[in-house]
């Protein structure tokens, strides 16, 4: 039991971002799915990733379409896109984790990977973000300004680059990167 204790105090301290844990990439971090499951994101390991704070009460909310075109396009080369909900910004995403995904896979078809809602900034902020915002890549550093940001990561778990709201899945400059990530 004791053992049990300790592991379970260890694995706290791992996911809380605490002062004692530094990731090393994005791997280092396990959040619940939408289905409420342990989703480590190790788990894609040796994949290119999107990841993307989205809502679904957002002038930006359309862009699910052009991420999972996005995703069918390039996942079999190993793309994989992974959406985080959140609610930091005009209260857009106020559902629970069923209603967001029933509303994705109804209105959206969405069928890439989404996570648990999340904080992407303040006190609350998920220590993912956290990393992805202060810690893994001086040229992502920075506060996340809207819903729809997007990092894009490597196959080692490093963030190769930052996208803003504004980029939509569709654009150049965002599929260019993708394509090069995946040439890799």
């Amino acid at each position: 039991m004791q053992k049990i204790s300790l592991l379970i105090l260890g694995a706290g301290w791992l996911l809380s971002g605490s002062a004692l844990f530094s990731a090393s990439s994005v791997y280092d971090f396990a959040l619940p799915s939408i289905d409420g499951s342990n989703a480590p994101l190790s788990q894609f390991k040796g994949k290119v990733l999107l990841l993307v704070n989205v809502a679904s009460k957002c002038g930006y909310t359309p862009q699910y379409a052009g991420l999972e075109a996005l995703y069918e396009k390039y996942k079999d080369q190993g793309l994989v896109v992974i959406g985080f909900p959140a609610n930091n910004f005009g209260a857009q995403e106020p559902g629970t984790n069923d209603e967001i995904k029933s509303f994705c896979t109804r209105t959206y078809h969405v069928t890439f990977p989404m996570y648990a809602k999340v904080s992407v900034k303040g006190d609350d902020m998920t220590p993912l973000y956290h990393y992805l915002t202060e810690e893994a890549n001086p040229a992502a550093k920075g506060e996340i300004g809207w819903n729809f940001t997007k990092f894009l990561v490597d196959r080692n778990g490093k963030v190769i680059g930052r996208f803003e709201s504004k980029v939509t899945p569709e654009d150049p400059a965002l599929t260019g990167a993708v394509e090069k990530a995946l040439n890799h």
